[in-house]
């Protein structure tokens, strides 16, 4: 049976291309492989199609021999434990990792995604009225930055010597960090963990799905504009359907 991936080029959505392209690099035979692009600028993810695979309209999602799942981190675990590798350790060993997915679903996407909405989408609030939440996402953000710096004291990744879906959840938001206003160059470890899972190549293949390759690490200024506009359009209040 294939595997279907409905996703969009967002720090969720590259979590699952990476994945998939982290599995094939260390030579997992994956059934055939549809990659499904989601418009969120058109509101596809609203769809009847979409939300029958995805009742929380937000992608991504994955279908895989009549299972459908939805949230990304759900999706990593789900492919770390189906097409078992080193990327999701097995038997006890897992619990190393799943707390730090855990921790990136809860902490560190809301928050980076919040700092970022506020930061560069948010329209339909004054200055004033975005202050606030800018700095307390951001400061937040920082906290959470220094935890993740801690946790890199003595190894490479964030669960020992070896690249997980740890690594894969976390730095889909972290590499995000010039764009959302997250000063993280007082941390050098941290910076030089993002510039070592960057320079992996199945991390390359994975953030290049919808993007072009000569923008995969910086935005053109008229992709910049396009994603302001259309962050604006879905971040506001009156986009947000109350009868799903």
């Amino acid at each position: 049976m294939s595997l279907d991936v409905y996703t969009a080029a967002t720090p969720n959505g590259w979590k699952i291309s990476i994945m998939i392209e982290e599995l094939l690099e260390v030579g997992v035979d994956l059934p055939e492989t549809n990659m499904h692009s989601i418009d969120l600028s058109r509101g596809e993810q609203f769809s009847e199609a979409f939300t029958t695979i995805c009742p929380n309209q937000k992608i991504p999602a994955l279908v895989h021999n009549g299972t459908a799942l939805m949230e990304s981190c759900a999706i990593l675990q789900y492919l770390g434990e189906t097409f078992p590798t080193g990327l999701f350790p097995q038997g006890e060993a897992r619990w190393r990792v799943i707390p730090w997915l855990y921790w990136q679903a809860a902490n560190i996407g809301p928050i980076f995604g919040n700092k970022l909405s506020y930061t560069r989408y948010i329209a339909d609030a004054t200055e004033e009225q975005k202050a606030h939440p800018i700095e307390r996402f951001g400061r937040e953000a920082l906290r959470l930055v220094a935890v993740l710096d801690r946790q890199l004291q003595a190894h490479d990744y964030i669960c020992g010597d070896s690249f997980t879906v740890a690594d894969i959840s976390v730095w889909c938001w972290v590499r995000s960090w010039k764009w959302s206003k997250i000063d993280i160059t007082s941390k050098p470890r941290v910076l030089e963990w993002v510039r070592r899972v960057r320079a992996r190549p199945g991390v390359e293949r994975g953030i290049s799905f919808g993007v072009p390759s000569e923008e995969i690490d910086q935005f053109s200024e008229e992709r910049k504009a396009q994603y302001r506009k259309n962050g604006a359009r879905i971040a506001s209040n009156n986009r947000l359907p109350t009868d799903v």
